[in-house]
């Protein structure tokens, strides 16, 4: 009787701050206690957009059982030690790798993957340095723009008091951490039309998330979001895109932090997927064949996101690129992959396929 592959699905449980017996999540990436920010996102925070790892690895070992995989769950839960002997001990054949951040920093994803490396054991997604490339929006953006990539002209702010708005930037302006993800910190009050109120949202930046800001020319346009699966041959999925057609006029058409996490806020209600995106067949290529170089350019490996806005004249630029994105069985990356063909239980399927191949 043929031997089950062991598929090992690793994670990392969210943890929050605790404080007089009660946990705080966050909103908008920012510690809250009710109405009031606590202090400093490090100190810091059960962000609800890591909480969606709960669902997604349970998605995930179903679609693995039904495949006939063998599968076990392991939470790091912030303990290395314990997760190196787990990984000793338990050989698994491959691991389906779903964690993103070790004790709430975001840094850490990338030394996860080391630790694979240094045991050489095959692992689903991007390697480390794609992982740690690709959590610098600065980076990634010098790198598209070096290869010819469009992408919003921006600068990097270290600080609110000594600054000066390059000549080329024209307002608005959305101002973004720099180094996080998830559009955690992203807001209405991202987007500014004035120097004082740049100062100001720069000033939140740098104090609540401590990073630099990142400012860049807003793009008054649609969402889109292209997923891509595979290695030697990538399949690119149909563009999706973020409906946010009958968001009230008072905010700003942006997918907000609320707007991807916050259910029951009007944002999180108005602004839903659509895939395939309506496009015009050419523009929907170049947009496309954007996409894959970029995933190409950063080293990105089995399953990847590129998210980017179009234009009032139709002029598409990149925003970012997302390795080893959020696959849920409600997400966006799994919509894509339903509207070109495939199951869930497929896809899942195509990603382990794809660390398969790296076994010696």
């Amino acid at each position: 009787m043929k031997k089950k592959l062991c598929v090992a699905i690793v994670y990392n449980e969210p943890t929050g701050l605790t404080k007089g017996g009660r946990k705080y999540i966050s909103e908008s990436g920012v510690l809250q206690d009710g109405s009031k920010a606590l202090p400093k996102v490090r100190d810091r925070l059960t962000d609800l957009s890591e909480i969606g790892v709960l669902e997604e690895k349970e998605d995930i070992a179903r679609a693995l059982n039904s495949l006939g995989y063998k599968t076990t769950i392991f939470n790091v839960d912030g303990d290395i030690v314990r997760f190196v002997t787990f990984l000793r001990d338990e050989e698994p054949d491959v691991v389906f790798n779903l964690c993103e951040s070790i004790g709430n920093s975001s840094i850490h994803e990338m030394h996860v993957g080391g630790i694979y490396e240094l045991m050489d054991i095959p692992y689903t997604g991007s390697d480390p340095l794609t992982l740690g490339t690709a959590l610098s929006k600065v980076r990634v953006k010098e790198i598209l723009l070096y290869n010819g990539l469009p992408t919003p002209r921006f600068q990097l702010f270290k600080s609110w008091m000594r600054m000066s708005l390059d000549d080329r930037l024209a307002y608005p302006l959305i101002v973004k951490p720099s180094q996080e993800d998830a559009s955690a910190g992203i807001e209405s009050e991202s987007i500014v039309t004035s120097l004082p109120e740049l100062r100001k949202r720069i000033r939140y930046v740098v104090e609540e998330f401590d990073q630099p800001a990142l400012v860049e020319e807003y793009v008054d346009g649609r969402e889109l979001n292209v997923a891509i699966l595979g290695n030697r041959k990538p399949t690119v999925f149909p563009i999706s895109e973020i409906d946010m057609s009958t968001l009230p006029k008072r905010y700003h058409r942006i997918i907000s932090y609320n707007a991807k996490w916050m259910k029951g806020t009007e944002e999180y209600e108005h602004t839903k997927g659509v895939c395939p995106a309506p496009l015009p067949s050419a523009l929907e290529s170049t947009i496309k064949d954007m996409a894959l170089r970029a995933y190409q350019l950063l080293g990105c490996r089995d399953y990847a996101r590129i998210d980017f806005r179009l234009s009032k004249d139709h002029k598409p630029s990149i925003l970012e690129v997302n390795p080893n994105p959020d696959i849920s069985d409600d997400a966006g990356f799994a919509r894509s992959a339903r509207a070109y063909g495939y199951k869930f239980e497929e896809l899942v399927g195509k990603i382990v396929e794809c660390a398969l191949e790296r076994l010696p």
